[in-house]
């Protein structure tokens, strides 16, 4: 298989998996991918799945790359929280949640985590493209913050909130507290409603 040949049909994918490949030519000899990424052409993200190594510097192509290798799957928590400047950190890492189990993957191309939640807490979620094309999944400023407190119960003091560091204004200006509200209550846990509520409290208050 050529390589300039093959670049120019999936270059345009982002990443791929191997399912895929098979699926194009169903007598795909796999030993040209480990070839390929010794040559530094290709990058493993994780078993199965590979990108071109000259989109590193493509931007948000991390967080593409997130949402695609391990599905379903939505950025959310911190890296979410970062994205919409409602915290100061920069954030290296990229979290998403997911139904599946929790996991992790390093490569060249980021540090990605994965943290479970139940089915029926998968909403509150939007499409961002992505500047190449493509998109990827991103949880609603609302839902990061629920899905933050329901995986860290240890938040459920006032000091514990503020520690969070949220911008203030942002809390008080724009968080859409009906829909953060509405989003505690379809989870249907009286103790997240009650973290919430307090978040709320401490912040229009701080």
């Amino acid at each position: 298989m050529n390589y300039l040949q093959f670049r120019e049909q999936w270059l345009g994918l982002g990443c791929f998996s191997i399912y895929q490949l098979r699926a194009w030519k169903s007598d795909l000899d796999s030993s040209s991918l480990s070839r390929w990424v010794k040559k530094g052409y290709l990058v493993k993200l994780r078993q199965d799945w590979y990108a071109f190594n000259e989109l590193q510097n493509e931007p948000d192509m991390a967080r593409f790359i997130a949402v695609k290798i391990y599905t379903p799957s939505y950025i959310s928590l911190h890296t979410a929280l970062s994205i919409y400047g409602i915290i100061p950190e920069a954030v290296t890492q990229i979290t998403c949640v997911t139904t599946n189990r929790t996991a992790a993957y390093n490569n060249s191309f980021g540090q990605f985590h994965y943290q479970t939640i139940k089915p029926e807490l998968f909403f509150g979620y939007k499409q961002e493209p992505v500047r190449r094309g493509g998109s990827y999944l991103v949880a609603e400023p609302e839902k990061a913050i629920v899905d933050l407190l329901y995986l860290y119960p240890q938040y459920n003091t006032a000091d514990a909130m503020l520690d969070l560091r949220f911008d203030t204004w942002w809390m008080q200006e724009e968080l859409n507290k009906e829909k953060i509200m509405d989003y505690a209550k379809q989870t249907a846990k009286k103790t997240l409603i009650n973290r919430v509520e307090l978040l709320l409290k401490t912040y229009d208050n701080d």
